[in-house]
């Protein structure tokens, strides 16, 4: 375990390199630069930029450089620890991007823990009680929640919490605490609003998993080993979280590669229409604008928890079901 454990980490260098040369690739695909963006800009405001302080300025940002010289300048940077400075907001790219990072990662890790929870316990639920009652209401939600769009449960919510009960749902805070400093007073109003967006990603996800939790539990409770248990007195309860459960519970394990990025990137329109405050709104900004210092460190932060939660996949498969070998 420990040996592959490493071999693992070792390959994370290349493969991370190699995305962060596609990523910076894609980024410089568009025709024009951030430079040709903000002139078409100030052009309609209308003002004007003289060709001298345009060649500063592509001097200065590194833009009269070819492609292959501004990326390996760029990566230099991040093996430091310096990710380059945004063009669009003059700040360096990790003011931004952690300031905005740590209320994404709490609103996408709760996320996380809300379809785990709610898509365990249903799931087990509606496998263990098949063509009950609540299997079928069950069954109807996780069809609905798989067939609406998240924005358009954001959009609902709203619409809701204004017209029906008077309450602003949008933002992560309240308005006194916006740009107050932190305090355990803003970090509770903070939590206070977070069941909003926790609720919003986590429906589609939610539906996922029942749906998936139900099927592969069926599947287990159907086999001679489950039969073979219960003909010799072993307690229903006992038999069903030893064996069958741990074994159904392989999809929550396989999918942290794909859920922790997942949940980051999607937060993107969630965060546009309630208005928060995390990472998403500022990727797309950047694209838009072809900031791509600010673009590129974003996409290698989502190739990094994509590569990381894979590693943390496998070891969890190879940890939780003994049918799985590492090894040769």
């Amino acid at each position: 375990m420990l040996q592959y454990m490493a071999r693992r980490i070792l390959l994370l260098i290349p493969t991370l390199v190699g995305i962060s040369m596609v990523a910076f690739l894609i980024i410089e695909l568009p025709p024009g630069d951030y430079l040709t963006t903000y002139l078409a800009a100030r052009a309609a405001s209308g003002d004007t930029i003289t060709q001298d302080i345009l060649d500063a300025l592509r001097a200065q940002y590194g833009l009269d450089r070819p492609l292959p010289q501004r990326y390996l300048l760029w990566l230099s940077k991040v093996l430091r620890g310096d990710f380059g400075l945004s063009f669009e907001w003059g700040v360096p790219v990790g003011e931004l991007l952690w300031e905005r990072l740590w209320l994404t990662l709490a609103i996408t890790s709760t996320s996380l823990i809300f379809v785990w929870v709610v898509g365990f316990l249903i799931g087990t639920y509606s496998a263990t009680h098949q063509y009950s009652i609540f299997d079928y209401a069950f069954t109807a939600i996780s069809f609905i929640g798989l067939g609406t769009p998240d924005f358009m449960i954001a959009l609902i919510l709203l619409w809701v919490g204004f017209s029906v009960f008077g309450v602003n749902l949008s933002g992560l805070f309240s308005k006194e605490f916006q740009n107050a400093p932190w305090t355990l007073a803003k970090v509770w109003d903070m939590v206070k609003h977070l069941w909003v967006p926790t609720v919003i990603l986590g429906t589609s996800g939610t539906a996922g998993m029942i749906r998936t939790m139900r099927a592969n539990l069926l599947d287990e409770l159907r086999k001679p080993y489950v039969t073979t248990a219960r003909a010799k007195g072993l307690p229903e309860s006992r038999l069903l979280m030893k064996y069958p459960v741990r074994v159904a519970l392989n999809p929550f394990v396989s999918t942290v590669g794909w859920a922790l990025p997942g949940l980051v990137s999607g937060a993107t329109i969630i965060s546009v229409v309630l208005g928060l405050p995390t990472t998403g709104p500022l990727l797309l900004r950047a694209l838009m604008g072809q900031d791509m210092f600010l673009a590129a460190s974003y996409i290698l932060m989502l190739s990094v928890l994509t590569v990381i939660g894979t590693l943390i996949s496998d070891v969890l498969l190879a940890w939780l079901d003994p049918r799985i070998r590492l090894g040769g």
